[in-house]
């Protein structure tokens, strides 16, 4: 017989895995606001603004329909959508309909939204260098690139019907 997962007992994590887990929370918030108040201070937009415009700069055109944006940058499409609609307004992205798929739309970085982007990035590396990697090894760098890639991995499922983000 089957036993449904909720009638087992959870496997609590040991007090190492306890502290490990807090520490990832506790760095990863903070390097999330200190990178979006580093962005908002020099930029005028959040991290996540700013991640939708360097997605964009590295395709050709500048462009990409919105749902492969909604899923190469891993948020839902409504967030997707809130995001280009203040991005539109100050001059960085358009979007274009789709030519084949008239539901279909494009999110296009503007010369403008290029420009702001390369200002901004000296800045923003700075910031990701100076609280991330300079305080690492070349062997913690590798092993956290190692490490996150395997959750990465992990937490994005290949079946069909699958709750992803970019799905909803």
């Amino acid at each position: 017989m089957k036993t449904d997962s909720a009638d087992q007992e959870p496997r609590w994590l040991s007090e190492e895995e306890q502290r490990t887990w807090l520490a990832y929370v506790h760095a990863t918030t903070l390097l999330e606001d200190h990178l979006d108040r580093q962005l908002q201070r020099d930029a005028g937009m959040p991290h996540l603004y700013y991640h939708l415009l360097v997605v964009l700069s590295a395709e050709p055109q500048r462009r990409l329909r919105m749902t492969e944006l909604a899923m190469r940058t891993k948020i839902t499409r409504s967030r997707l959508s809130h995001a280009v609609a203040r991005l539109e307004k100050n001059g960085w992205v358009r979007r274009e309909n789709c030519p084949v798929d008239k539901r279909g739309q494009f999110a296009v970085l503007t010369d403008e939204g290029f420009e702001m982007l390369s200002k901004s990035a000296p800045g923003h590396v700075t910031a990701v260098r100076q609280a991330l990697f300079d305080r690492l090894s070349a062997e913690q760098q590798k092993s956290l690139g190692e490490i996150m890639g395997i959750i990465a991995e992990g937490l994005q499922p290949t079946e069909a019907g699958a709750d992803l983000p970019w799905l909803r």
